[in-house]
């Protein structure tokens, strides 16, 4: 923080334009990179995990963000799910409680040595 405040103070020789120049473009940098490596990648990731939510269907095996693993008996009109978890046991449970990064583990073949 120190080291900010250094940088964006005014020279102590005199007043130059070219410092408040370098000062605008330290700044307008900072934005570019918190924007370039921490707002895009996480709005693609909630885009994805959109479109994944919405192309569920009937037959699907998932992976809840618990880490229960199931197949969908049935999308209910109201938003929830029907998920079988085993033979004879389902639980009705909420779109939202999918997870896109478990499930795609659970359909990747897994890793050869």
């Amino acid at each position: 923080m120190e080291l900010l405040i250094l940088l964006m103070a005014p020279p102590a020789g005199g007043s130059s334009s070219s410092s408040g120049y370098f000062n605008l473009i330290f700044i307008v940098a900072i934005f570019a990179v918190m924007y370039f490596f921490m707002i895009r990648p996480q709005a693609k990731k909630a885009k994805d995990q959109k479109n994944f939510l919405d192309n569920l269907q009937k037959g699907d095996k998932i992976v809840t963000v618990a880490g229960i693993h199931g197949r969908i008996l049935r999308i209910n009109e109201s938003g929830t799910i029907d998920v079988e978890i085993d033979t004879n046991t389902k639980i009705v449970m909420e779109r939202s409680g999918i997870s896109l990064e478990y499930t795609k583990a659970l359909l990747q073949p897994p890793a050869q040595k």
